[in-house]
């Protein structure tokens, strides 16, 4: 179990939290570029627990605004977004992308007030059709992280973002938990592609775990065959990443950043990739639209909730959650699938966020299975006071390339060990594919 203490460690991400803190150490991925337009509404975003308007300019860059005018306080998600900058309706001053005022039309022309005047604004960056931004202490915020996902054609991946309500270490652990996937993701009827999972062979893994310099490799041993083990390690890449092997016959790397909204809210991005060649037409169209009305490892078109747009991230709210019982269906539980939940994502959502968005961790009883849960949460603990109390960052706020990882999953001889035949397939290279039989 995680103490009281130890968990409100871990969840809380406001400034000034061990959590916040550490966070605001790295860029942080948080919104899709597709969903800002030039001029066009802007969109209200809640990010470690702070109040914030996204907006693109005229010129196309991407602002990231405190929501509360520097004059007296209006909404800025109310704003006038024109003439690249963000007028205020109340008086009219007016923001660019940086923070500063460029326009005070209520004072005097002589006035040098706007001179001095802000709002709180934070850096922004894109790449490959994500915006990231760095909400850290330095003046110089560090490099972009080299993830490869971000990095490989746009057309060899698929990305996509909903809210899930819980916070983010409960989202992150069920990603770094693989025991649960054949059971879970399964169907009782024999039927389906998830019936042909290699993890189904075997529904009682054992762990390992190493330390790496960009976080936890988490890996689970199941039987093959007579002389053969199959492995797959998961990984979680500081801060919040997780990445998941792949295994279906249209092979794809996946995985999320767990990006907290506030302590009990979680942006969660995914992404799905091929290293080497464009995704396959039939993964990208089933993540887009799901499969026979139920939802894949992607929020399908068909998901998505209509929100007022002054809900924080109302681009990326679900029909799935717990105020609609994550659309459980018990009449399929009894026939077709085991949990009774309408998709893969949803499955993971429902058993992550279904009790509580702050889960009572004194009330649980972790047993082997659970060695990546438990490990990750130690490493989390000792990264946040080695930051907190000596000053010590993670190597990856400073090296991009530190996150170049992939998980894997191998067939290898009973004798030969996991992290030394993995571990030049865990290394991201561009433009390589896998490197090992799948």
């Amino acid at each position: 179990m995680l103490s009281h203490d130890d968990n409100e460690k871990l969840v809380r991400v406001g400034a000034g939290t061990p959590m916040g803190d550490l966070f605001r150490l790295y860029w942080i991925p948080f919104y899709l570029s597709r969903d800002l337009t030039p001029d066009g509404q802007p969109k209200r975003v809640k990010l470690l627990g702070e109040d914030l308007v996204a907006f693109r300019d005229t010129a196309g860059r991407v602002g990231l605004v405190a929501n509360a005018c520097a004059h007296r306080g209006a909404p800025m998600m109310y704003g006038r977004n024109e003439d690249c900058g963000l007028r205020c309706v109340y008086h009219g001053w007016k923001y660019d992308v940086t923070g500063a005022v460029v326009d005070m039309p209520a004072e005097p022309v002589r006035s040098r007030m706007k001179e001095r005047v802000r709002i709180k604004a934070y850096p922004c960056r894109e790449r490959n059709g994500v915006v990231w931004t760095y909400m850290g202490p330095d003046a110089e915020a560090p490099a972009l992280p080299n993830m490869e996902w971000n990095l490989v054609p746009e057309a060899n991946v698929s990305l996509s973002m909903r809210i899930q309500e819980c916070n983010w270490l409960q989202a992150l652990e069920g990603e770094i938990d693989s025991a649960h996937a054949p059971l879970l993701h399964g169907r009782i009827d024999e039927k389906g592609s998830i019936n042909d999972w290699v993890a189904k062979k075997d529904l009682r893994p054992t762990f390992e775990c190493v330390r790496q310099d960009f976080g936890m490799s988490i890996a689970a041993r199941r039987r093959f065959d007579d002389t053969t083990l199959y492995w797959r390690v998961n990984q979680f890449v500081m801060p919040f990443y997780s990445l998941v092997p792949p295994q279906s016959k249209y092979p794809e790397l996946s995985g999320h950043a767990w990006v907290p909204m506030d302590d009990e809210n979680t942006v969660c991005l995914m992404f799905s990739y091929h290293p080497a060649q464009e995704l396959y037409p039939k993964t990208r169209a089933l993540f887009e639209n799901g499969h026979d009305g139920r939802e894949t490892g992607h929020a399908s078109r068909h998901a998505y909730a209509e929100k007022d747009a002054s809900t924080p991230y109302a681009d990326y709210w679900t029909k799935f959650s717990p105020a609609t019982n994550y659309r459980f269906d018990y009449r399929s539980q009894e026939t077709t699938w085991f949990s009774g939940l309408p998709g893969l994502w949803v499955q993971d959502a429902a058993c992550q966020s279904g009790i509580a968005p702050v889960y009572d961790r004194t009330t649980e009883n972790l047993c082997s299975s659970d060695t990546g849960i438990v490990m990750t949460r130690r490493f989390l603990l000792e990264s946040l006071a080695a930051y907190r109390e000596r000053g010590i960052r993670p190597q990856g706020v400073a090296d991009p390339d530190v996150f170049m990882v992939r998980a894997v999953s191998l067939q290898l001889p009973e004798e030969e060990r996991w992290a030394d035949a993995g571990r030049i397939h865990m290394q991201a290279r561009l433009g390589e594919s896998f490197g090992y039989k799948l």
